[in-house]
C-alpha cells in the first residue's frame, strides 16, 4: 500500500517545482539575451521562453523598472501559490525564506525616514515578498523600542528584535547595528530549524546559511576597517 500514498503531501508541489526547473533560461538564452540592442528585443526574446507574455499588457515603452517590477509580480506569484499549496514543514521553511525580505523592506523604511523620503515612495521599493501590513506605521518611530512596539510586536521577526532594542534614538549608524543583529538572530534560527528537519535539507541549507553568515561577518569586518580609516 506504500505506493499508493508516495509522495501524498508535497507531489502536486514538487511537480510544480520541477516545471519551474525547466523554465530557467538557460545558457543559449542568456547568449541570445546578450545580442539584443533594445529593451524591445529582449521583451521578444523572452516571449519564446516559459516566462511568455509578461510584458505583453505593458501599455508604454519597456524600461528597466518596468521588466524588475514584472519579473518580482511572477517571482511573488508563483511563490505565493506554492506557500498556500504545502503543508508543514515546507510552509515553515518557505516563511523562512521571507524574513529576509522583511528586514531588509524594515532597514529600508527606517533609513528614508531619517531623510524624510515620503512613506509612499518608500512603500513602493521594498520587495512584495518581505511585506506585512505594519509596514506603513514605521515612520512613527524614533527609537528602536518604539520600532518593536508600534511596528514590529506582531511580526515573525519580534523574537529577533528583543536584542535590538535600546534607548538610543534611530540614526544611520544604529540602523546598521539592528540589521546586523536582526540577521544573525534570523540565521541562526532558520539554521536551527534546517537542523532540527535533518536529512537532505539539513545538508545542504545549513552549509547555504553558515556561508551567509561567514558572508556577513567578513562584510562587516571590511567596512569596520574603512570606518577606522576614514
Amino acid at each position: 500500500m506504500g505506493e499508493f500514498f508516495f509522495n501524498i503531501d508535497h507531489g502536486y508541489l514538487e511537480a510544480l517545482v520541477r516545471g519551474f526547473k525547466t523554465g530557467i533560461l538557460n545558457s543559449n538564452d542568456y547568449a541570445n539575451l546578450v545580442q539584443c540592442e533594445t529593451l524591445e528585443d529582449l521583451k521578444l526574446h523572452v516571449q519564446s521562453t516559459d516566462y511568455g507574455n509578461f510584458l505583453a499588457n505593458e501599455p508604454g515603452a519597456i524600461t528597466v523598472q518596468v521588466i524588475d517590477e514584472r519579473l518580482k509580480e511572477k517571482l511573488v506569484t508563483e511563490f505565493t501559490h506554492i506557500r498556500n499549496n504545502c503543508l508543514e514543514p515546507l510552509s515553515t521553511f518557505l516563511d523562512y525564506i521571507t524574513y529576509s525580505y522583511m528586514i531588509d523592506n524594515i532597514i529600508l523604511l527606517i533609513t528614508g525616514t531619517l531623510h524624510q523620503r515620503p512613506i509612499t515612495e518608500l512603500i513602493s521599493k521594498c520587495h512584495p515578498l518581505g511585506s506585512f501590513e505594519q509596514m506603513e506605521a514605521i515612520h512613527i518611530a524614533s527609537t528602536p523600542a518604539e520600532l518593536y512596539n508600534a511596528v514590529l510586536v506582531d511580526t515573525p521577526l519580534a523574537p529577533y528584535f528583543v536584542d535590538c532594542i535600546s534607548e538610543q534614538d534611530l540614526d544611520e549608524m544604529n540602523v546598521e547595528i539592528i540589521r546586523n543583529t536582526l540577521y544573525k538572530a534570523y540565521i541562526e534560527d532558520f539554521y536551527k530549524f534546517c537542523q532540527s528537519l535533518g536529512g537532505e535539507t539539513a545538508t545542504v541549507m545549513c552549509e547555504i546559511l553558515a556561508f551567509e553568515a561567514d558572508r556577513r561577518a567578513i562584510i562587516i569586518t571590511i567596512n569596520s576597517f574603512d570606518a577606522l580609516q576614514g
